[in-house]
């Protein structure tokens, strides 16, 4: 077992100073013994120096890669996929963001040469502010699996223990600590694994194993913390403050315990965290792994030196584009922060400044609660595929209204917004809504209302080929039947949990609290905006890896074995979720996805419950089916236009009506 690491408090003067500068730039006595090298490549002497560190992944802040050199990595990455539709969307995202940054450092520039007192002191007060609400009461712990799938797989077939191997073919989800020596990490294409490490074993994914284990684990962690929050298959917050208390026992030593017993009974290991709230603690995680802890002493200035040093990049809620944007301004790490602090209210907007400024304080939420416990925002799925154009396209729609039915259904929502989303067979991602003129959830009228939206996209795209579709709904209403009380009253019905693709919005907003008495804190957003980037990058790469593969290059091979794999209706490969036993398509990327939600969600005992609704035939489209006449089209970033359209009357199948729709749009 490793030995734990913990942060030792410095003295710090806590006297403000006058004038401007009423929070004072922290000065610490002792170095800082937790700085890391960025994670960049210097000097990278290449044209295209920022597509290649983009090109490095999402995952490039996993443990285990601290040797690795990374501009090697860079450019294999980059020449394997070179002249592939991915390389091509990529390169336009990266010239696109290029010039958003000369648009910042040019806004920059200009704010340079005006007084900015007034934006000065108000980000002073508001550090003021944090500083009154800072907790240190509570003790978070952030547990975190170390290679959870592929040591899973490594309890069968223990002699892969010293053998470099991967979970996943097309993408991989999963990296042994032997592969993560040659580059290999999640989220990497097969084949460019398979470049960085030949002899590299790749294993097929097996959901119904790793949700057994994942029940394992969690019956431990309620042992501790019977309302720990699951952030994924494998990652969970622990608040055992409590515990603390009533065993008269220091948090270390818990965590210690509370990782020998997982360990011991369910012979995997896990790494944690210990921290005064969850923004630290799941930093820390990642401290001193595997198998390992790594403890942040509950004080004012151990937190401050723990962030002072540390890379922006590694605050969960900071992806690659928000970093490069940092970057560009002179901000590399969470210190680096506090000298900008004027300026990021005008560059970047009111809410990220908050949330950069509550990083740099290593300020965070301190509330851990059950997942089905936050309030949700949307409802959603989204499928990749084969190309697809033409007539394909509206029977894909059919049946990804269905598949919304069913998640509606089992969520007991409506909603007032329906937005389709789409991507093209180049990677260009296109998204549209309509505002129904009711609450909807029935196949019928998912599929009636989003008919206009695809036809009005395949007007505006000659030729439209897509390979990833999906349907969202917004503004919930809850479908739940409201009961009545005692004296035959209605009781209002709560109906809420955690936005499953809430986008990153920048307006400005400020710590408060919710119904429930929790505080609200701006990073939720961010840490979803950051999970929903590496959901899309996963897609992504699962195809490419089919577009190397059908062009006949060197595409990764290995057992023949998949997850209970069925045919669909259609004649497509689809898998089983072990959790809802929903169909999915036969992709690594789409269906880790998919497990991760349900178990980050606590559906098994809905699945349970569900089980014998489940079976029931999806509603039918009815014929006739009549498109509503009022659409909403986006118009930069103003308030959305409305824009009426007469009524049209199609049938069920929309291969017979294509042709119809099309003329009565054209």
């Amino acid at each position: 077992m490793r030995q734990n690491t913990s942060i030792q408090a410095t003295t710090f003067n806590n006297d403000p100073r006058e004038g401007q500068q009423a929070c004072p730039e922290p000065q610490l006595v002792s170095d800082n013994a937790y700085g890391e090298e960025l994670s960049e490549p210097e000097n990278l002497r290449s044209e295209h120096e920022s597509l290649k560190y983009h090109l490095l992944g999402p995952s490039l802040t996993k443990a285990g890669q601290d040797k690795v050199d990374q501009q090697k990595i860079s450019e294999i990455i980059y020449n394997a996929s070179k002249g592939s539709k991915f390389f091509n969307n990529e390169e336009v995202k990266d010239k696109v963001l290029t010039q958003k940054i000369e648009r910042i450092l040019a806004r920059k520039a200009q704010l340079e040469k005006l007084d900015l007192t007034h934006d000065l002191r108000k980000a002073d007060d508001y550090i003021a502010q944090l500083e009154l609400s800072r907790d240190l009461s509570q003790t978070i712990i952030h547990i975190d699996c170390d290679a959870f799938y592929a040591a899973v797989e490594e309890l069968d077939r223990p002699e892969l223990k010293n053998v470099p191997f991967a979970v996943g073919k097309g993408v991989l989800t999963t990296c042994n600590y032997e592969a993560r020596k040659y580059g290999c990490r999640s989220a990497m294409a097969g084949f460019v694994a398979k470049k960085l490490c030949p002899q590299l074993v790749q294993l097929p994914l097996n959901f119904a194993k790793y949700t057994a284990k994942a029940t394992e684990v969690r019956a431990i962690l309620a042992e501790y913390d019977p309302r720990f929050e699951s952030a994924s298959i494998d990652e969970a917050y622990l608040n055992i403050t409590e515990y603390c208390e009533d065993n008269d026992i220091k948090p270390e030593d818990v965590v210690s315990q509370l990782r020998r017993e997982v360990e011991d009974k369910t012979k995997i290991t896990i790494s944690a965290g210990i921290a005064a709230n969850a923004k630290i603690a799941k930093i820390a995680s990642n401290k001193n792994k595997p198998n390992g802890q790594c403890f942040v002493p509950s004080d004012r200035n151990s937190i401050l030196l723990f962030m002072r040093d540390l890379p922006t990049r590694k605050v969960n809620g900071i992806g690659r584009v928000f970093e490069r944007e940092l970057r560009a301004i002179g901000v590399e790490t969470c210190g680096d922060i506090y000298a900008h602090r004027a300026y990021l209210n005008r560059l970047f907007g009111g809410k990220a400044s908050q949330f950069l400024i509550q990083s740099y304080l290593g300020l965070g939420r301190t509330n851990v609660q059950p997942a089905e416990e936050y309030e949700r925002k949307s409802v959603g799925t989204e499928s990749t595929f084969h190309d697809k154009q033409g007539d394909e396209l509206f029977e894909q729609l059919k049946w990804t209204a269905e598949e919304l039915e069913k998640d509606l259904s089992r969520t007991q929502f409506k909603g007032r917004t329906l937005v389709l989303k789409i991507k093209l067979y180049t990677y260009e991602v296109f998204t549209r809504q309509v505002a129904p003129p009711k609450a909807v959830s029935t196949a019928e009228d998912l599929y009636k209302y989003s008919v206009p939206m695809l036809v009005k996209l395949n007007q505006e795209i000659p030729n439209m080929k897509l390979r990833l579709m999906g349907l969202r709904c917004t503004h919930l209403v809850s479908a739940k039947k409201k009961g009545a009380d005692f004296f035959g009253f209605r009781r209002p019905v709560n109906g809420n949990s955690t936005s499953e693709k809430t986008k990153l919005g920048r307006e400005n907003s400020s710590m408060e609290s919710d119904n429930g008495g929790w505080e609200v804190w701006p990073e939720g957003e961010f840490e979803e905006a950051a999970r929903q980037e590496k959901e899309d990058e996963m897609n992504d790469l699962e195809r490419l890896s089919q577009e190397v593969a059908e062009a006949g290059q060197d595409a990764p091979t290995g057992s023949s074995e998949t997850p209970d794999e069925i045919t669909g209706a259609d004649g497509a490969a689809c898998w089983d979720c072990p959790i809802c036993s929903r169909p999915l398509p036969a992709e690594d990327a789409t269906f880790n996805a998919h497990i991760d939600l349900c178990l980050s969600r606590q559906t098994i005992k809905k699945a349970v419950q569900d089980h014998n609704t489940s079976s029931e035939a999806p509603v039918p489209l009815p014929k006739p089916v009549t498109v509503e006449a009022k659409t909403v089209v986006h118009r930069g970033r103003g308030r959305p236009a409305k824009r009426k359209v007469a009524a049209l009357t199609i049938n069920s199948t929309p291969v017979e009506n294509t042709k119809k729709i099309k003329a009565f749009f054209g």
